[in-house]
């Protein structure tokens, strides 16, 4: 049985990745360092696995050396990040410190560590380091150009990554994605906040005039996406995963409410509500996936309609989830210093 290492496993993509792979009979070491974002609740059903072992552990920490030489993974996902864009805003430090020198340790563990042994590391990162695409799709090929803390400290180490490909001839990949949304998803991101509004009878916090587009993916979707670039994918190579669908908030929410008021009785407080923009907001992301499709055979298989559904299913019938969270890190989705808390 092939092992396999999940940084970040307790978190929304993490745990969904590790449910799948152990579905696909790996054995996975979930290395994270259980931060506000992290969640036990979201490996409840499988944390008895007995192709399953957490480690509590930060990847800045040199002891992931000794993890390595012990399990000897034949791959590594990468997913241990900083990835709340408002919360760069309050403190861009945390994500320097987790997204950028967390994953130079791990390189540098790694890269030790790949010389006697073959595996193989894959990266994830986000549609958000190509900046505003105000037409088109961005591909690979296509310049960083970040605009918050968030989206710069994941395109640099998007770089060091790469680099450490061409000068150490590591053997890693980087993958690029759209909007996730899904099953264990922290509040502090868009839907599972405005559900968490819907379920409280609370209004719903739309930045600006709702107008700015995201492409979004289902979150089971992209794990399949990432298994297929592990098991296929080609040393050195850049691939974007996206649903090739944009919807823009406004958009999203309204579904939201339509779909939601099919499953359940809707309080009168639950109501779109526009508040005060956030500083630097990108008005697009757009996503080329072409080269993941043509090249590996990927495509996603859930539209959105359908990802919504699924998604609501999940929230109603765990309402505990919400209540295995912090209340304050619920309410305080957006940035503190720059919006006022009772907007929420």
């Amino acid at each position: 049985m092939k092992k396999i290492i999940v940084t970040g496993g307790l978190g929304f993509i993490g745990s969904n990745l590790i449910d799948l792979l152990i579905k696909k009979n790996f054995f996975v070491i979930n290395i994270d360092k259980a931060t506000y974002s992290s969640n036990f609740y979201n490996v409840k059903d499988f944390k008895n696995s007995k192709k399953y072992k957490f480690i509590r552990l930060d990847i800045k920490d040199k002891k992931i050396k000794n993890i390595l030489s012990k399990y000897k993974p034949s791959g590594i996902f990468n997913l241990a990040a900083e990835t709340h864009v408002d919360r760069s805003i309050d403190n861009p430090g945390s994500f320097i410190q987790s997204n950028i020198v967390a994953v130079y340790n791990l390189l540098e563990n790694f890269k030790n560590f790949s010389k006697k042994n073959k595996c193989k590391l894959i990266h994830i990162s986000t549609d958000e380091v190509y900046g505003d695409i105000l037409t088109g799709r961005s591909h690979e090929k296509y310049p960083y150009q970040p605009s918050s803390p968030y989206a710069a400290s994941k395109a640099a180490s998007d770089h060091l990554v790469s680099s450490y490909v061409r000068t150490y001839n590591l053997p890693a990949i980087v993958t690029n994605c759209s909007n996730n949304f899904g099953p264990k998803q922290h509040p502090e991101k868009l839907i599972p906040k405005l559900i968490y509004n819907i379920l409280n009878n609370k209004p719903l916090p739309i930045y600006g005039k709702g107008t700015n587009s995201r492409e979004w993916i289902y979150v089971k979707d992209h794990c399949e996406a990432l298994i297929k670039v592990f098991l296929k994918g080609k040393i050195g190579e850049f691939y974007n995963i996206g649903s090739n669908k944009n919807l823009n908030n406004l958009e999203v929410t309204k579904k939201l409410l339509k779909t939601s008021k099919k499953l359940i009785n809707l309080g009168n407080k639950v109501k779109i509500k526009f508040i005060k923009d956030r500083p630097g907001h990108d008005i697009r992301y757009a996503l080329n996936s072409n080269k993941i499709k043509k090249e590996l055979g990927w495509y996603p298989k859930t539209n959105f309609s359908k990802g919504i559904k699924l998604t609501l299913d999940w929230y109603f019938e765990n309402k505990s989830y919400y209540k295995s969270l912090s209340k304050k890190d619920i309410i305080n989705r957006l940035g503190k210093r720059w919006l006022k808390k009772e907007l929420y």
